[in-house]
């Protein structure tokens, strides 16, 4: 068995599609596909048994007899008894197909049959309407419909879901004394749920198939769990400090109203008469090439420009020029750069790392209270980062570095955090592990996200409101 995938566009009825999936299976393979929940991969697994309509692309090599169980598959068969219902003349009520039909249709084998049902604890219920069956009970017979029908290929959507701890062992147990002679591709959530004998690894997300590892290759495995983790977890943004809370401000104020900037350098105008207001509760994407402005529009935000005192800037309740400090404005504010991240070479603890954003400062010089520990050790959690609290922050990968940044900024809730270009220098799993984190601010918290990058086009679910600058050419001379 070879199946490949080139450029495989396919669309499910206009509820989903999947977008030029590249993929390549072999007999000696055993794949899990997995994602955050509406990522694709229930429709990418149901590819490999024949669904979906291809709009572009090839999909080759699909052996003759796929095994599959999936929650679509198993609705659709409670739908077909339910049809025979509908059916039925004469006020007689069908007591609908019994589970020993349902189990025997398509020629599987009876001996098979008669072995799993007995593994599978479903003797009692042979003559059951399959219709009555409890949603664990008809699980069961999917699985052993899929199993029994000596499949090419097994592919297994959620296949542990809803069943007793010693059934899932058996499963589990039973799966892997098939290694040898099926191939199988499993979709699953949960790392802990994955079989030992898989060797490689689908993350799909947004109907693309955007990663494939080896299983063994214990970097990029700790990379995805970390992805997923961020994409699936339900834990929440942790909550502000409130002995260190930041001053309260105006709420019928905007956080930022810039009127008719303009940003000269050397006689050449980088930006002119621009107006731009960031309200309370706003998430904003600041793009533009090199040379547009970006950088100086955020030190007029954050009071390190020269021309602040030139231009109509309000910020945080104070219009600049007006005697506030520049540690006034930067209370209110996190920030997260490739430039910080140079600057914070500091051999502290992940958890003392964050503790360190109560006080804007690179290490830490302050004994921490027990409440901050506990709102790090919360982010910790929160990034998948728990074992790793003590250990020092400059033996952390370079993302790892820029997530804890991240929650370093956000860890007194400032009103507003600004992240410059926080992907650059990423590689794409780990440019995707912060993306993740900050869809998770923006969903979870009261700040206001200023994101800033090169690409427009590089959105961020959450963030609805788009700024982009334009590089200004210098007039001829």
């Amino acid at each position: 068995m070879n199946i490949r995938l080139d450029n495989l566009t396919v669309n499910f009825d206009d509820r989903f599609q999947l977008d030029e999936i590249n993929w390549q299976l072999d007999d000696t393979q055993h794949w899990v596909i997995t994602g955050a929940n509406g990522s694709g991969k229930s429709a990418l697994a149901a590819v490999l048994a024949g669904a979906g309509d291809t709009l572009s692309g090839t999909l080759e090599g699909l052996p003759p007899k796929v095994g599959l169980v999936s929650f679509e598959a198993q609705a659709e068969l409670i739908e077909r008894e339910r049809k025979k219902d509908d059916a039925d003349i004469m006020d007689v009520i069908s007591e609908g197909t019994p589970v020993r039909e349902i189990l025997c249709e398509g020629g599987r084998n009876p001996e098979l049959i008669s072995q799993l049902v007995t593994m599978f604890k479903l003797d009692s219920l042979l003559d059951r309407a399959f219709r009555k069956l409890s949603t664990g009970e008809s699980r069961k017979v999917m699985l052993i419909r899929a199993l029994a029908s000596e499949p090419d290929l097994l592919v297994l959507d959620e296949p542990f879901d809803g069943l007793d701890a010693d059934t899932l062992k058996m499963l589990q147990q039973y799966l892997a004394g098939l290694v040898e002679s099926v191939p199988m591709v499993l979709v699953l959530n949960r790392f802990d749920e994955f079989p030992d004998f898989i060797t490689h690894i689908a993350y799909v997300d947004h109907g693309r198939l955007q990663h494939q590892i080896d299983r063994h290759d214990s970097k990029a495995y700790n990379e995805l769990y970390q992805l997923l983790h961020l994409k699936t977890t339900d834990l929440e943004v942790p909550g502000a400090d409130p002995e260190t809370a930041i001053p309260r401000l105006d709420p019928t104020q905007p956080l930022v109203r810039l009127n008719k900037i303009n940003i000269t350098y050397d006689g050449h105008r980088i930006i002119d008469s621009l107006d731009w207001t960031i309200e309370r509760n706003q998430h904003w994407q600041l793009s533009g090439p090199n040379g547009s402005g970006k950088t100086g529009l955020l030190s007029l935000i954050t009071g390190d420009h020269p021309q602040c005192y030139v231009n109509d800037i309000f910020v945080f309740g104070f219009q600049r020029g007006n005697g506030e400090s520049i540690w006034q404005i930067k209370q209110f504010i996190g920030y997260v750069s490739t430039a910080l991240q140079w600057e914070y070479k500091v051999g502290t603890g992940l958890r003392n790392v964050i503790i360190s954003g109560f006080y804007d400062s690179i290490g830490l010089y302050t004994k921490a209270t027990d409440r901050q520990k506990k709102i790090a050790d919360e982010w910790l959690a929160l990034l998948g980062m728990s074992d790793r609290a003590d250990t020092p922050f400059n033996k952390l990968s370079y993302g790892d570095q820029r997530l804890l940044l991240i929650a370093r900024a956000m860890v007194k809730h400032p009103p507003l955090l600004i992240l410059d270009e926080p992907c650059l220098g990423l590689d794409d799993m780990n440019r995707q592990l912060v993306l993740a984190l900050i869809e998770k601010i923006c969903a979870g918290s009261e700040t206001s996200v200023l994101y800033v990058n090169h690409h427009a086009e590089d959105r961020i679910k959450g963030i609805d409101n788009y700024l982009k600058l334009e590089k200004r050419e210098p007039a001829a001379g």
